[in-house]
C-alpha cells in the first residue's frame, strides 16, 4: 500500500468512511443516544457526552497530525486546559506555568491555587538553563509550556525543558495553539500532552469554539478521556464536523498567514511609531534560532509596541482590513489590545512582569490580499506617528 504522510492522512480522515450510501464526505452524527443490544451489552457508543462518531473523526485527525493518540475533543480551548489539569494533578500538587501565558490559562491556574487545589510556581521558561534547574528543585507534577507565547511570541525549548521535567518526575503539557499542528509537533519533542484551542487555526473560520488534548501514550489518553466525560467538557457533533472541515485546508491557510505576516512585519520594522516588533521569524528575535529548529514555519501571529494608549487608539481608528476583536487564527485579520482584552484577567503587576505594556498590540494576520494588509497597517502607523509628533 502507498505510504502517505501524516498531513495527507489527517486531511483524508473520514473520507469514504460512511458505507451506507457511499458518501465521500462523512455525515454528522447528531444523535445524543445509541441503541443497546441488551441492557448489559451496548454497541460502540451509548451516549454522545461519552463518545460520538463525528467527534472521534476529528480526534483521529488531530492525533495523526500531532503524532499521538486520538485527541480528546472538548467544547472550548479552556475546556481542554481544565480537563488536562484536573486529569493530571491531585490536590496539593505543584504545577509550573510560564510567567507570560495566555490570560485565560493564567486565570484558571490562579483560581485553582487560591482554592488550594495546587501549588502554583511561575517561571520564565525562555531562560532554559535557569528554568531546568528550578524544575529539578521543585519536582512538580505538571509543567505547562506555551510556545510561541501569547501575546509576545516568546519561544520555549520544548525538548530541553521536557527532558528536565521528566527527570524531575513531571508530566509536560504544551499549548500548541499559535503554531497549529502543521507547524510544530511537541509530542515529537518529548511532551506528554498537546493542547489546542481548535477555535483558532485548526478550525480557521472564527465560527466554531472548541478544544483538543492529544496524549502521547494510550494510558494518559484514556485518563484524559475519562475526565472529559466526567466533567462534561466534551464537544458537540456539529462543532466537530465543522472543525474537521476547517482542518482540511489548514496547510494552505497557514502558508498565506505566514506570507502576509512576514510582509506586515517588514512594514513595522524601523517605523518611527514602533518601539518593538515581536515575531520569531526575525533574525534578531531572541528565540529565532530555536523556533527555526523546532517549528516548520514562523506562523501568522505577531505583536508590536506603540508609545501608549493614545497611539494605539490612533492606529485602530480607521483600519479597514483588521477587526478589533479577540481570538485568532481565522481567515480574517484581527487586531487585539492584550492588556485590555485577552489578558485583562491578569492584574497590572502580573502584566508588567509578563512584559505586556499599554502600547502592545497583537495581530492575527489573515489570508486577505497582502498589499491591502500592508497598506492598512502603514496608514495606521502614520496615524500613530502623528500622535507622537
Amino acid at each position: 500500500m502507498t505510504e502517505i504522510s501524516r498531513l495527507t492522512r489527517a486531511i483524508r480522515t473520514g473520507l469514504e468512511w460512511d458505507t451506507s450510501v457511499g458518501a465521500v464526505v462523512p455525515p454528522i452524527h447528531v444523535s445524543t443516544n445509541y441503541r443497546f443490544e441488551t441492557p448489559d451489552r451496548r454497541g460502540g457508543y451509548d451516549y454522545s457526552r461519552s463518545g460520538n462518531p463525528t467527534r472521534d473523526l476529528l480526534g483521529t485527525a488531530l492525533g495523526i497530525l500531532e503524532g499521538g493518540q486520538p485527541a480528546v475533543i472538548t467544547g472550548t480551548g479552556m475546556g481542554a486546559v481544565t480537563t488536562a489539569v484536573l486529569a493530571c494533578t491531585e490536590p496539593g500538587d505543584t504545577v509550573a506555568i510560564p510567567h507570560d501565558c495566555y490570560g485565560g490559562t493564567w486565570r484558571l491556574f490562579a483560581r485553582l491555587a487560591e482554592r488550594q487545589h495546587l501549588e502554583l510556581v511561575v517561571l520564565n521558561f525562555t531562560d532554559t538553563a535557569a528554568a531546568a534547574a528550578r524544575l529539578r528543585e521543585l519536582r512538580p507534577t505538571l509543567v505547562w509550556l506555551e510556545t510561541p507565547s501569547n501575546p509576545l511570541l516568546r519561544i520555549t525549548d520544548i525538548a530541553t525543558l521536557t527532558e528536565a521535567a521528566h527527570a524531575a518526575g513531571a508530566l509536560v503539557a504544551a499549548d500548541n495553539t499559535f503554531c497549529s499542528p502543521v507547524r510544530q509537533q511537541p509530542l515529537d519533542l518529548g511532551a506528554d500532552l498537546v493542547i489546542h484551542s481548535t477555535t483558532k487555526y485548526v478550525n480557521g473560520h472564527s465560527d466554531v469554539v472548541g478544544g483538543a488534548v492529544v496524549a502521547r501514550e494510550p494510558e494518559l489518553a484514556e485518563t484524559i478521556g475519562y475526565w472529559a466525560n466526567t466533567l462534561g467538557t466534551t464537544g458537540g457533533a456539529l462543532d466537530a464536523w465543522l472543525t474537521l472541515r476547517g482542518l482540511r485546508t489548514l496547510p494552505l491557510r497557514m502558508r498565506q498567514h505566514e506570507q502576509n505576516a512576514a510582509a506586515v512585519v517588514e512594514t513595522l520594522i524601523g517605523h518611527e511609531a514602533v518601539g518593538a516588533v515581536h515575531y520569531p521569524g526575525l533574525p534578531e528575535h531572541p528565540g529565532h534560532e530555536l523556533a527555526a529548529r523546532q517549528q516548520q514555519g514562523f506562523g501568522g501571529m505577531l505583536s508590536f509596541e506603540l508609545s501608549g494608549i493614545p497611539a494605539v487608539e490612533a492606529f485602530l481608528d480607521g483600519l479597514a482590513c483588521f477587526s478589533l476583536a479577540e481570538s485568532l487564527g481565522g481567515t480574517e485579520s484581527l487586531v487585539c489590545h492584550p492588556g485590555l482584552m485577552t489578558h485583562a484577567a491578569m492584574p497590572p503587576e502580573v502584566q508588567r512582569e509578563a512584559g505586556i505594556t499599554p502600547g502592545l498590540l497583537r495581530l492575527s494576520v489573515g489570508i486577505e490580499e497582502t498589499d491591502d494588509l500592508v497598506t492598512d497597517v502603514r496608514a495606521g502607523l502614520a496615524r500613530a506617528a502623528a500622535v507622537d509628533a
